[in-house]
């Protein structure tokens, strides 16, 4: 018996064949082009991601008996806006999660509508990158094309779509648009409305592992694929990947360290953090979770390398460990602005505190330090609204650095657990389908037995996390101080 993931990503989607007893039997990889047409846009022909699907699937299931599967799941990358006409071709390119075009309405929404009524009735604000704002520049600068739309959809929906025939939409990506009530978990009336939308161009909601069709015949031919396999109605690709790490249930945490940084926190219970600096979501274990999202963090220190011209590797091995705490010169992380808690396009990444004195290696562990700091801004809001954390996962590429790992445990005050084998969303979306064909009762009791136990943990150190504490104090300070010079440069 085999479950396959899928996961959609920004330049490549992933695919993961996974057998009943979460064994990973093969991995493949279909990369395609992003398009930038105009400076700050962003987008992409949902075309690719169904050839890179199909042809993915094809050489994921061949060298196994392909009557052996039973269903597919798939992850995606979130807040991406997929608008069909009646006849259900594609209107435009998808316009994707990191689009830059929608300031004016984005702002509009909060300033004009107000967070109130909006947090009311989505539970969050307006981000740049949520699909309602995308839908708003559509109906300002291509009414035309608006007035065709008779089917929205995310991009991983748009793959759902394209296998099953069936128009659906999960509740945890469909956080992620501003027009869905996150507590009531469907479709917000009055967002539709204010956004000149009907009911009916929206996707019918499920939760992430509930079936939502089996594939269209022609579809299973072209696989080669059972008539019967179910597709599951999948989840964003966060809820996913936290699945995957068995992030699920109450004051479970995962923190991950890649281009951009990510805190998922999930609870069983709606939570709604003040000032709505956190994403306040639903999960794909049936419950909900609070997201930040630290715009740049391992790529900072990519950004770093390459300007030194040295391997990152050879970076870290400068800094002295008597200096962790200690270190006068700090990094704020908003090469790319930043979203939580700053929500601040404009932001930008500073060094501070240099003097004559200060060594490249102080500036390199100013980097590691200032990622970690970003991301504490956010467990701090998850605190303050009453989660406790003590524990968490650490997930990405900035994840392998014994010595980023031990900055990491002592600024977030966490024990933090790398896992044995990191393999993301799609590997949660594999758990998902496999718990839609009926192999287990639950997400949660799937990720309980498929997930595994920790390769390393690492601790926080009393008397270093005092000093980080004195750091993080400072730290928070220099954002305020400089925000109005953002604008003005």
């Amino acid at each position: 018996m085999y479950f396959i993931g899928v996961d959609l990503g920004t330049s490549a989607t992933k695919l993961l064949l996974m057998d009943e007893t979460g064994g990973i039997r093969k991995i493949v990889s279909r990369s395609y082009p992003l398009s930038m047409p105009r400076p700050g846009w962003s987008e992409q022909d949902p075309a690719e991601w169904v050839r890179a699907a199909f042809e993915g699937i094809r050489e994921l299931t061949g060298e196994i008996e392909r009557s052996e599967v039973r269903g597919v799941g798939i992850a995606g990358q979130m807040h991406g806006l997929v608008a069909l006409d009646g006849g259900g071709r594609v209107l435009r390119p998808a316009i994707l999660w990191n689009d830059g075009r929608t300031e004016e309405e984005t702002h509009w929404l909060n300033e004009e509508i107000g967070e109130g009524f909006l947090a009311e009735h989505t539970g969050n604000i307006a981000f740049a990158g949520f699909t309602a704002p995308k839908l708003l520049w559509m109906k300002i600068h291509e009414p035309e094309l608006f007035r065709q739309i008779e089917k929205i959809m995310l991009p991983k929906d748009y793959l759902v779509y394209r296998l099953t025939g069936v128009h659906a939409a999960d509740c945890s990506d469909a956080s992620g648009t501003l027009l869905f009530d996150v507590a009531k978990r469907r479709w917000s009336g009055e967002m539709l409305e204010l956004c000149s939308l009907r009911p009916g161009q929206m996707g019918e909601v499920f939760e992430s592992s509930a079936p939502v069709g089996r594939l269209l015949p022609e579809v299973a031919s072209e696989l080669g694929l059972p008539g019967d396999t179910l597709v599951v109605a999948g989840a964003g690709d966060n809820a996913a990947a936290a699945v995957g790490t068995g992030t699920v249930g109450r004051g479970r945490c995962n923190v991950s360290v890649g281009t951009s940084g990510t805190l998922f926190l999930s609870d069983d219970r709606y939570v709604s953090p003040a000032n709505h600096a956190l994403h306040a979501f639903c999960h794909a274990d049936g419950g909900w979770h609070l997201l930040g999202c630290e715009l740049s963090a391992a790529s900072c220190l990519s950004w770093w390398g390459s300007l030194c011209g040295e391997e990152l590797s050879a970076l870290q091995a400068e800094i002295d460990p008597e200096k962790l705490g200690k270190n006068r010169v700090f990094f704020l992380p908003y090469l790319m602005g930043e979203r939580t808690p700053h929500n601040d396009a404009l932001a930008a990444g500073v060094f501070s505190g240099m003097r004559m004195d200060s060594s490249r290696a102080d500036l390199t562990q100013a980097v590691l330090e200032g990622v970690a700091f970003g991301l504490r801004d956010g467990l701090e809001i998850a605190r303050a609204a009453g989660m406790t954390v003590t524990a968490s996962g650490l997930t990405g590429g900035g994840a392998k650095s014994p010595l980023w790992r031990r900055i990491l445990a002592n600024v977030l005050h966490l024990e933090l657990a790398l896992p044995e084998t990191e393999q993301g969303p799609g590997l949660g979306a594999a758990i998902l389908a496999a718990v839609g064909c009926g192999r287990f009762p639950d997400v949660s009791s799937a990720a309980a037995e498929l997930t595994g136990a920790p390769a390393e943990i690492t601790r926080p150190e009393a008397g270093l996390t005092d000093l980080y504490d004195g750091r993080y104090r400072a730290f928070r300070a220099l954002y305020p101080a400089l925000k109005d010079s953002f604008a003005l440069l």
